[in-house]
């Protein structure tokens, strides 16, 4: 009795398939999600929050994210914009504004989580500013506090 293994063609397929466009992510955000980064500053968001990761320069999740703007830390946070109920998180687009905090939406939550580096989804992320990739950092920063502010 030995186990049969699958074949990686399939699983490659499969891998493939799950990979949705910017368009179909779109489809499935909250009413509250507003400013949406577009797909060009989502990529640039992605990234940022790659390396930032990698320098362990990020704050990950509701509870920790709340806890350093309460403590006056400064960064770009970064919202899921999938995320339900909306009530997990909702407070913290008000509190970003009460200290001038640039946020932005993106999409998934999924994609999110994949790009701090874990397999589990995350639905806020908090970069905070670093030398070593300072460029794209302020990069991110110019362009999501040029988008328009909800009322």
């Amino acid at each position: 009795m030995t186990k049969i293994k699958k074949e990686k063609s399939t699983t490659e397929e499969e891998a493939g398939a799950t990979e949705r466009s910017y368009q179909d992510l779109i489809a499935n955000i909250n009413p509250i999600a507003n400013p949406l980064a577009s797909r060009k500053l989502s990529k640039k968001l992605y990234k940022c929050v790659k390396k930032a990761a990698k320098l362990k320069q990020i704050r990950r999740g509701v509870k920790e994210v709340q806890k350093f703007i309460n403590k006056g830390e400064t960064g770009i946070v970064v919202l899921a914009g999938d995320t339900l109920p909306i009530d997990v998180y909702c407070h913290l687009p008000v509190m970003c504004e009460d200290r001038n905090l640039p946020y932005a939406y993106i999409p998934s939550k999924v994609d999110l989580g994949s790009s701090a580096g874990s397999k589990r989804p995350t639905c806020v992320i908090m970069i905070k500013p670093h030398d070593e990739y300072k460029e794209s950092y302020d990069e991110c920063l110019e362009e999501v506090s040029a988008l328009p502010k909800p009322l």
